[in-house]
């Protein structure tokens, strides 16, 4: 019989060990660092206080991704209801950083490609533990990131000269 429920050692374990993990994944789904930080700490409270409900059917791991991503949908789109939509991520194009134009590519991506991107490459989360984050099947990730792929080779191919 599975386990029900989650710990507050073992929530506190993931934090400790993958929280500047998740917080790379708030910050590339919010593109603001502050933020980032918010979403980040209401994630793993939402995890908290809905610890007795985890039923361990998938990683703990992967339902806290859930939690932050939530937390992040939820701030963004307060930020759009407010008006208050900073953009740290992409930043002023005034500079433009050597990676400006991977960043404008990843704004590009729809936000399921970004999240699965952003959870295989800064969680390292296999597509099993993708899929469970994002409540979807496993070959839907594999798609995902396929079409993610291809839309950033396309978006950032070289231009002949």
């Amino acid at each position: 019989m599975a386990r029900s429920g989650a710990s507050l050692a073992d929530i506190e374990d993931v934090y400790t060990r993958r929280g500047r993990d998740f917080y790379r994944v708030a910050l590339a789904r919010t593109r603001n660092a502050s933020l980032a930080q918010e979403v980040v700490q209401e994630g793993f409270a939402r995890a908290i206080r809905a610890r007795g409900g985890f039923r361990a059917t998938g990683s703990l791991e992967a339902w806290i991704g859930r939690c932050v991503l939530n937390a992040a949908a939820d701030a963004l789109a307060r930020e759009r209801r407010t008006g208050d939509t900073a953009d740290a991520f992409v930043g002023s194009f005034d500079d433009e950083p050597p990676d400006v134009d991977v960043r404008r590519a990843l704004c590009e991506l729809p936000p399921r490609q970004r999240d699965a991107l952003f959870l295989r490459f800064y969680l390292d989360f296999d597509y099993g533990t993708i899929a469970d984050t994002l409540g979807i099947e496993v070959g839907t990730v594999s798609a995902t990131l396929h079409a993610a792929r291809n839309a950033l080779a396309r978006a950032l191919q070289e231009v002949p000269r």
